[in-house]
Parts: structure tokens; sequence; C-alpha cells
């Protein structure tokens, strides 16, 4: 059996694995194990030298460092309160309005995004605050159940965030560039959300209630608590853009200045500060394996030669760029209802990304690489709300036993509805990513 054939021949073996429930990063290990065995013929020596090497130069990045930074900016977020501080301001300033809350809690996750950067704990710390606010005011438990989950998919989209870090490295891509491309992707979601729950609302009068408009005093004092998340996010992503330091070194700083204001708030006690280290200990482990077992299996699959095949049949085919893209972007929109969207990021970028970029779409090749990059983490993002297995849906069931699921299913294709219209958007008008892009 050829090298090529190995390559093609794994995928069915990886997906196997991963449906038998076995973890996605010791499933792309073992299979990049398994291939470079059979391409060596059989001859352990150069498997295990790969296996030092790989581990190595993995772990040993400069870039990977800013990953549990980021983590750890999120947990300290999280624990100290910052997320009822933000939900409070949006619903002093929306919360009147058809709907307001549930416009307010997603208006939330997206500040909370900013500083946060996982999809999971945005909708999991937000469900928190906003949960019973919405019960309070008479919203139902599917919209609300639902709202929660979409609204959580922002943490991911608005900077920072480590499905974009993870993107660049294996794109060899600015980080800060990506970050700046995901600015009005970001707000686009956020104001398509809010429409959506308008339209809802209207077609379901029953879904909310109502409250009564607070005192513009009472608003502007609400929005005054929301200090330390501007600082923070003006500090961290205003440092990058304007050259006063890295990424890596603005996920420090953010890290160090969320702390500091956890402690001056006097949230940040001995308890917290320990469950935030481990928390971030935990969740980065879990990152770094999969990071380690996509290595090892795209390093297979690179020396299987499967990514240059495709790239090669696909051109030689004269297939649209994109009717290409549209393949693609349907692929993760299916598979992201089955997958996570880290799994999912490590596993198809190294086969797509080359694709892609052999493809003439009227830009540079930097340009369609950030492009790209935005798109695919828009629809993965879909992902996770997408039943049957959209991990968003889940957490937020997980915090609200009372409501069914087949309820939050019925809702939730609402908000998927507003993200495919989203994604149809950023394809044919590219411009709207790349807006804020130099040059």
């Amino acid at each position: 059996m050829s090298n090529l054939e190995l390559g093609f021949w794994s995928f069915p073996v990886l997906l196997i694995m991963v449906f038998l429930r076995a973890p996605i990063g010791l499933a792309m290990l073992l299979c990049g194990f398994g291939g470079w065995y059979f391409a060596m013929g059989g001859n352990p020596t150069p498997l295990l030298a790969k296996l030092k090497s790989e581990t190595y130069t993995t772990f040993s990045s400069y870039s990977l460092s800013i990953i549990p930074m980021f983590l750890l900016m999120g947990q300290f977020a999280t624990l100290s309160g910052m997320s009822s501080a933000l939900f409070k301001a949006a619903e002093s300033f929306l919360g009147h309005r058809r709907g307001g809350v549930a416009m307010a809690a997603v208006g939330a996750c997206a500040g909370f995004g900013a500083i946060c950067g996982s999809s999971l704990a945005t909708a999991a710390t937000m469900s928190k605050v906003a949960l019973p606010e919405l019960r309070r005011y008479g919203y139902s438990g599917g919209f609300s159940t639902a709202t929660l989950a979409a609204g959580g998919t922002l943490g991911i989209l608005i900077p920072p965030s480590v499905i974009l870090v993870i993107y660049a490295i294996l794109t060899e891509q600015n980080i800060a560039k990506l970050f700046l491309a995901a600015f009005i992707p970001g707000i686009l979601a956020a104001v398509g959300y809010m429409l959506t729950i308008s339209i809802y609302v209207r077609l379901y009068p029953k879904s909310a209630g109502t409250r009564e408009p607070q005192p513009m005093s009472e608003r502007w004092a609400a929005l005054a608590n929301t200090w330390p998340v501007l600082v923070i996010f003006g500090v961290v992503v205003g440092g990058i853009y304007l050259g006063w330091f890295t990424p890596t070194e603005g996920s420090a700083i953010g890290a160090a200045g969320t702390g500091l204001v956890a402690l001056v708030s006097r949230s940040l006690t001995w308890s917290v500060f320990r469950d935030s280290l481990l928390g971030t200990a935990k969740t980065t482990a879990m990152i770094f394996f999969i990071v380690l077992g996509a290595g090892f299996y795209n390093g297979f699959l690179a020396l299987s030669g499967v990514p240059q095949f495709m790239a090669d049949w696909v051109l030689t085919q004269g297939f649209s760029p994109w009717l290409v893209l549209s393949i693609i972007l349907l692929f993760y929109l299916v598979f992201g209802c089955l997958m996570d969207s880290l799994s999912m990021i490590l596993l198809t970028v190294p086969i797509f990304f080359p694709v892609i970029s052999a493809m003439d779409f009227g830009m540079s090749v930097e340009h369609v690489a950030i492009w790209f990059g935005i798109l695919v983490l828009i629809v993965v993002e879909v992902g996770l709300i997408t039943p049957p297995v959209g991990m968003n849906l889940f957490i937020i069931n997980a915090m609200d036993r009372e409501t069914p699921m087949t309820e939050t299913y019925k809702a939730v294709m609402f908000f998927v509805g507003s993200d495919i219209v989203r994604v149809v958007i950023l394809v044919m008008f590219p411009a709207i990513t790349l807006f804020l892009l130099p040059g």
C-alpha cells in the first residue's frame, strides 16, 4: 500500500475511533503513530525519533504560550464577577424593549467574549447570571436557553480567541491581523442575534415578558461598573495593534490585569485564585494534548502527500474557487454538529488550507488566509449550537434541567439561520472581513 493510500485510509479509521468516543487527541495521535509506522516499513526507529522531535517542537513554540495566558484571563474574569456587571449594564439599556433581556444577554456575551476567548466558558458563565433574570421576566425556557447558547458562541469570535490563535499557528498567519479581521464579523454576529430575538418575540409574543425601563442615572451607574472590562480589553487589544507589545505579551498583561482588578474588587480570594490556576491547567493540558495529536497526525498526512494531492486534484478539475469554498464550508457545517471546534480546526485546516491557498479569489495569499480563517471560525461556531450535538446546547441544558432539550432545539434554529445568512454575506463580500486590515 502506497503512502498516499495510507493517508486516505487513515480518515475512516480516525472517524471510527471518534465515533467510538475515543478522545480526539488520542485518536489523532494513534492514527499518526500507526501511519508513520507503516509508511516507514515497520521500522520503529524513525517513528520514535519523530515522536521525540514533534513533542519538543510543538511545546517549545513561543506562540503557544499565549493560550494559557488568555485562558487564565478568562478564568479570572469568570470567577470574579465581571460577567454580572456586563449583563446588568446591557439590561439597564435594553431590558425594557420587547425581547430586551435576551438582547442584553447577547450583548453581555459579546462583552465577556472580549476578555474570555472561550465559547463554552462564555455560555456557562453568562447562563449563571442571565437565566434567573430571563425566568423572572417571563421568558420561555427554550427561548432563554437558545439565546444563551447562541450568545456563548461569541466567545470564540470576538478577540481574543483561543481558536484564532490555533488557526494562526497552523497557517503561519499574523495573530494581530486575525484578531483585527474578526472585529466586524463579531459585531455582525451580535447584531444578527439581536435582530433574530426581535423577530422571534414578534412571531411568538408569549415567549418573552416585559419589564419597566430604568432611570438614566441607574443606567449610567451600571455602565460605569463595566470599566474593568473596557480597560482590560482596550489595553490588551489596543496595545497589540499599536505595537506596544506582542500578542503573547498582551495575553500576559491581560491575565495580570484581570487578576489585579479581581484582587482590588476583593473577589479574588485564595480559593478563586486556586480554582483559576487549576481550571487553566486542565484546559491547557487538554488543548496541548490535542495539538500534539494533531501535529503528529498532520505530519503523517504531509508525508503521505494527501494535502498536496487534494490541492492538485482540485486545480486540475477546473472547479470554481467559490464552489470549492462553498463545499468546504458546508462540510464544516455538517461535521461541526458532531465534533468540537478545536478538533475540527486542527484536523481539517492542514488539508483544506493548501487547497484554498492554491485558488484565485482575486486577493493576496495573506488576505485569503485571513478571510478563510474567519469563515471557518464562524461555521465551526455554528456547529456549537446545531442539533443534535451542539456543545453549547448541552452546557446550557445542564444548567437548566427544567427545559426540555427539544424546546431549545426549536428555538436555536432561528439563530442558526442568522449565522448562515452572515456566512453568505461574508462569502459574497470579503471586504467586510478585510476592511480594517492595513494595505
